[in-house]
């Protein structure tokens, strides 16, 4: 395998698909630009097979693919070189297949040479192509959701059949491992990679707790009677707190993705409303997304420039009591804004009560708002030290790395899909 000191590495993302979504590139290119930092020979490769959005799309499915990707390249070509990272891109444009970024030949050279492939948010379309790289790494953003698709007998064939192409996997769950969705299967935990020195708080501070957040983001599950949902159904169960936490103001910065068909069963909003119309009357503040947060410069300056941020999780993550943490989270704490969110078991491996509050109810979130506000300048110092000693992407991808590289395969891995009994998949270990 080599040393761990210095290593060829191939990380994946979607920062070319979405490029109105400052947040999304945040997640993706902390990744290669802190393998850089650590002084690994670091590329990034998307190829997730996936139509890429238009930035002016409209409410159609067609008016919302780009069918020409010059915006989406441009976009992760500037992105890429902002971290150093100029000629070390890959993408592949699936409408019609073309690769852009590295030529043919030196693209050949870095996948036939690599040592690692970090496949992030299992964002890769087709794994086994990649597997001239000795190792294939698995990283769960989406704890919990992974699992239940793992189970399932029907419609995600194709997803377990991808997941089973890697050598070693990881989940942001970090409780994952010891639940019962692990199916005995060798999660590791992981954690969100910050850069801290691109996040710093910013002034003026605007005295509102915020957050940025789709309604939802795709189809709800079924796994053995229980339902797995988006965000739209725990926001539904905390719309009175804006009322109740005045003169505190809570803004949402809502994300485009509310498709009907995709929302829990029994929590669609009311009366033809659109969330946005519904979260106003309900006395919440909302900002559009792809104008709060549609650029990587956008994102920060939303992030550092609030007082705190307020969030629910997925239902899936806080029913599955995954101790799924987010990105967007770890970015608020890295700019010394403290983060007031929904508790999905981090709290049994995160320090928590000052600089992370977690709640569990609308009564508990009051609760938590109002001892922010009034312990402020607390809660923002213990932020910024929780960032540092558990988001710093030197230590969380010096780890993630090392662990990657230890040669152990997990116990078991999916090799063959079968049928199995009442409804679910059988994963045969290798």
């Amino acid at each position: 395998m080599g040393s761990t000191s210095s290593l060829r590495i191939v990380v994946t993302g979607l920062i070319a698909q979405h490029p109105s979504l400052g947040g999304v590139a945040w997640d993706y290119v902390q990744y290669p630009a802190g393998l850089a930092r650590l002084g690994h020979d670091v590329y990034y490769l998307e190829d997730s097979g996936q139509w890429p959005y238009r930035l002016d799309g409209g409410e159609t499915k067609e008016s919302r693919i780009a069918f020409d990707p010059t915006a989406n390249v441009r976009h992760l070509a500037t992105v890429m070189e902002r971290f150093g990272l100029r000629d070390r891109w890959m993408y592949r444009f699936p409408i019609r297949p073309r690769w852009y970024g590295l030529p043919h030949r030196r693209r050949s050279e870095v996948l036939s040479t690599a040592d690692l492939l970090i496949n992030v948010s299992g964002t890769l379309r087709r794994p086994t192509d990649y597997r001239r790289i000795p190792q294939l790494a698995y990283i769960d953003s989406d704890p919990v959701f992974t699992q239940v698709r793992l189970q399932l007998r029907h419609g995600h064939r194709k997803f377990q059949n991808r997941f089973a192409a890697h050598d070693v996997i990881f989940s942001f769950g970090e409780s994952i491992r010891h639940s019962e969705y692990a199916e005995g299967m060798n999660w590791r935990p992981t954690r969100q990679p910050v850069l801290l020195s691109e996040w710093k708080p910013e002034e003026p501070r605007r005295d509102v707790f915020t957050t940025v957040l789709s309604w939802t983001s795709y189809q709800t599950l079924r796994y053995q009677g229980r339902w797995y949902g988006q965000k739209d159904a725990q926001l539904k169960r905390y719309l009175g707190i804006a009322q109740a936490v005045r003169p505190v103001k809570l803004e949402i910065a809502l994300g485009g993705t509310q498709h009907d068909a995709w929302q829990t069963p029994g929590v669609k909003s009311g009366g033809g409303s659109t969330p946005a119309e519904m979260l106003r009357r309900a006395g919440w503040q909302v900002a559009d997304a792809a104008f709060a947060a549609g650029s990587l410069d956008e994102y920060r300056r939303y992030v550092a420039t609030s007082k705190a941020e307020w969030s629910v999780a997925k239902h899936g993550y806080v029913a599955g009591r995954s101790g799924w943490f987010s990105c967007r989270s770890a970015c608020y704490l890295a700019a010394g804004r403290p983060v007031v969110v929904e508790d999905t078991g981090f709290s049994s491996v995160l320090p928590t009560g000052e600089g992370i509050v977690a709640f569990s109810s609308p009564a508990e979130a009051v609760d938590t708002i109002r001892d922010v506000s009034a312990r402020y300048d607390r809660h923002a110092r213990a932020a910024r030290e929780l960032a540092a000693e558990y988001f710093d992407s030197d230590r969380v991808l010096t780890r993630l790395v090392e662990e990657a590289m230890s040669g152990s395969r997990p116990t078991p891995i999916i090799d063959v899909v079968e049928a199995g009994p009442r409804g679910r998949a059988r994963l045969t270990g290798r």
